[in-house]
């Protein structure tokens, strides 16, 4: 972030909303679990598909972590342990830098960050270790343990009520377009985040905090 914003984001503290997945961390889950399928299978991607497909019901914590890895496995045609599928699901993740190099200023001058993620039992709480960086947020909304996905209006409500949320003053940052018109629906300052454009974001953030620091 611009050096010059230095003084605008110290004078004005305000709640940040971050999403997970393509805006701290990007991923590829169909390459790791690939790994998984045997080399007999000539065509497997329509069973890492079918696997996809049903992962809502893992980050709405409907159906547990040993469960889903079981069906996987059987879907993907797979000899490897339910503790090889874990690990395969896990490994899908690499850091965005730029955002995380946002996301210490923020925290350098007050700002407060907490996430709101689509996220399941097998990268929770594991994904906290393996990124300590994660430890900036003090507060988390994880669909898995609220029973709710985005974009439904439910679970930023949640978060509302959950930290006593003035959305006016609440900046969200969601990769997923139908996440960001729920946000702006219940009236948050939301920006619609482009892994590969890093920049816009800063140059909307800018221009943002300077505004409510015009109109505080």
């Amino acid at each position: 972030m611009p050096s010059s914003n230095q003084t605008i984001l110290s004078a004005f503290p305000r709640t940040f909303l971050f999403d997970i997945g393509r805006v701290l961390l990007d991923f590829d889950f169909k390459s790791s679990l690939a790994t998984l399928i045997p080399a007999r299978i000539n065509n497997h991607q329509p069973l890492i598909r079918q696997v996809l497909e049903q992962k809502d019901a893992l980050e709405a914590g409907s159906v547990d972590a040993a469960s889903y890895a079981n069906w996987a496995l059987q879907i993907l045609q797979s000899d490897a342990t339910a503790e090889q599928f874990y690990h395969a699901w896990q490994q899908i993740f690499t850091i965005n830098e730029p955002m995380w190099r946002c996301v210490r200023q923020l925290t350098g001058n007050n700002h407060t960050l907490i996430l709101i993620s689509n996220i399941n039992a097998i990268h929770c709480p594991w994904i906290f270790a393996a990124y300590p960086e994660f430890s900036y947020f003090k507060h988390k909304v994880l669909s898995f343990e609220v029973g709710i996905l985005k974009p439904e209006l439910a679970i930023y409500q949640y978060a509302i009520d959950r930290y006593q949320l003035d959305p006016a003053l609440t900046i969200y940052i969601d990769d997923q377009l139908q996440n960001i018109e729920s946000g702006e629906k219940l009236g948050f300052q939301c920006w619609h985040y482009d892994l590969t454009n890093h920049q816009a974001f800063e140059n909307w953030l800018e221009k943002t905090l300077t505004t409510v620091h015009a109109n505080p």
